[in-house]
């Protein structure tokens, strides 16, 4: 039974695959997932359950799915690179920031409220703002 312990310990450190309480993660190198099937590429956190994550994402919620490096608290936040998201059902494509529920970017948008869409370079604080280019909402 040692034996097996050890062979499981040095297995863990050759791969750099950390796992704790999880039931079907499935890992590359230097994960860490607290919750029930999360899928990881590279160094990654979960703390929830169905987060989906490429490379050096972190999530706390439900139902996430990365690209590279970004941050969710929430459910249901979709990002592909640099994205942070506090909240519910946002869609990000790079470099936005949302705190609220169902907002909406392409790049380098930033919004606070609800239901906010983006094209690029736009900062709405409040609900139901659709921007092209430049814009910002109070």
């Amino acid at each position: 039974m040692r034996k097996i312990i050890l062979a499981a310990a040095v297995l863990s450190a050759l791969t750099g695959s950390a796992s704790a309480f999880s039931v079907g993660s499935g890992n590359g190198n230097g994960n860490g997932n607290v919750g029930v099937g999360n899928g990881n590429g590279n160094g990654n956190a979960n703390t929830g359950a169905f987060n989906g994550n490429f490379n050096g994402n972190g999530n706390f919620g439900f139902g996430n799915g990365n690209g590279n490096g970004n941050a969710n608290m929430g459910a249901f936040n979709g990002n592909y690179n640099g994205n942070l998201n506090a909240g519910v059902a946002n869609g990000n494509g790079n470099g936005n920031g949302n705190f609220g529920l169902a907002n909406g970017n392409v790049n380098g948008n930033g919004n606070f409220g609800i239901s906010n869409g983006n094209a690029n370079g736009n900062g709405n604080w409040g609900a139901g703002n659709g921007n092209g280019n430049g814009n910002a909402n109070h």
